[in-house]
C-alpha cells in the first residue's frame, strides 16, 4: 500500500490519539476516517476496502466490531419493505 501524509487541523488533546501504535490501529484509524464517506454514499464499503487494501467483508467486520452496522435500517423499515415486496409479488401474479 503506497502511503502519503496528509495535514490535518486537529484539536491539540487530539494529537496523541492520532499516532496509531501499531498496523490494527493504523487500519482502524483509516477506516474511520473513510465512514462518513461511506455513511453519505460519496463511496461505498467495497470502495473504501479497495483503498485500505483489504477485503470488503473485513472491512465490515471491522466496523461491525466498532458498533457501525453495515445495514443502517431498523427492524421496521425492514418489515414495511419485506410487505412492500409481498403486495408486489401479489400483484404481478
Amino acid at each position: 500500500m503506497t502511503l502519503t501524509d496528509v495535514n490535518i487541523k486537529v484539536p491539540t488533546g487530539m494529537t496523541m490519539y492520532l499516532k496509531p501504535q501499531n498496523q490494527h490501529a493504523e487500519l482502524v484509524r483509516n477506516a474511520l476516517l473513510l465512514y462518513p464517506y461511506i455513511n453519505d454514499r460519496t463511496i461505498s464499503h467495497g470502495k473504501a476496502a479497495e483503498i485500505l487494501e483489504i477485503s470488503k467483508y473485513e472491512l465490515i467486520e471491522l466496523y461491525d466490531g466498532l458498533g457501525l452496522a453495515y445495514l443502517s435500517q431498523d427492524i421496521e423499515e425492514i418489515e414495511e419493505e419485506m410487505e412492500a415486496w409481498e403486495k408486489l409479488k401479489g400483484a404481478v401474479k
